[in-house]
């Protein structure tokens, strides 16, 4: 039987304030994410969103990380932002195959975050998703959809997502659509709410909810304290869960993912 892994983290290694709330005094930025990655147990890589990388830079990353690390990399923004997903195939394979296998097993979910104003549109989003294949040079693909726009809020979309085994990516967030309903083998969560008055980002009430939230999400449940477009599906089987901390006090994210990670180790 699968054992789930639960991991948290955080957007990147290189944000100035973290100097001062996470990173050593005076650690190099070099060091920044073979730090980084001995504290939390994945990232999500925002970088790949502005520009494709170079297969050397992913080697690098992979050589400069514990064996158990992951990295969950945001896909490009002119595959994403574009208004016709059908027409991105070419692009999609000119993504995946600029060196993301580099990264071996470190290699996470790929986040497709689309745009705010790209609204549910059944015909024009099945043959983007279709374009997401599910291995890379040996390498199984896992592949999670962040929706911004309301009329996402559907189950005809929670069923075009189920279909393909893609995860709809639960954002806590009061400013986008935000469902938890589970729609693929994994859980891909982004949480935005973090206070930059509280050391922790969240309040430890908060984290122990998280911390039972993403138990029940490895064992196959889905929290009943959490929206969902769909109310009666049972249990799955169990599922690898992923946890950022992203936006919000985004100073607090690596305090917050730490608290995380401490209380699912008790």
């Amino acid at each position: 039987m699968k054992v789930p892994r639960i991991r948290a983290g955080v957007g990147g290694w290189t944000y100035e304030p973290w100097h001062e709330t996470f990173y050593p005094s005076g650690l190099p930025k070099a060091r920044e994410l073979h730090y980084a990655s001995r504290q939390l147990t994945a990232i999500e890589v925002n970088g790949t969103f502005y520009r494709l990388q170079k297969p050397e830079t992913f080697a690098k990353w992979r050589d400069e990380t514990p064996q158990d690390f992951i990295f969950s990399l945001k896909a490009p923004r002119y595959i994403v932002n574009r208004k016709a997903l059908a027409e991105a195939g070419r692009y999609i394979e000119r993504f995946l195959h600029s060196g993301l296998s580099e990264l071996g097993e470190k290699l996470g979910p790929i986040l497709w975050q689309l745009a705010p104003d790209y609204f549910f549109e059944r015909a024009d989003l099945e043959p983007f998703l279709d374009a997401l294949p599910a291995e890379l040079n040996g390498l199984q693909l896992r592949h999670a959809l962040e929706v911004r726009h309301e009329t996402f809020q559907c189950e005809e979309f929670l069923d075009v997502a189920r279909r393909r085994g893609i995860a709809a990516v639960f954002t806590d967030s009061a400013k986008q659509p935000s469902f938890a309903d589970a729609t693929a083998e994994f859980i891909y969560a982004r949480l935005k709410r973090s206070s930059a008055s509280i050391e922790t980002g969240y309040s430890n009430t908060d984290l122990e909810q998280w911390a039972a939230r993403a138990r029940l999400w490895a064992q196959g449940g889905e929290p009943d304290d959490l929206p969902r477009i769909e109310r009666t599906r049972g249990p799955s089987g169990p599922r690898d869960v992923f946890v950022f901390f992203i936006d919000g006090a985004k100073e607090r994210a690596p305090a917050a993912a730490l608290a995380l990670l401490s209380l699912l180790r008790t």
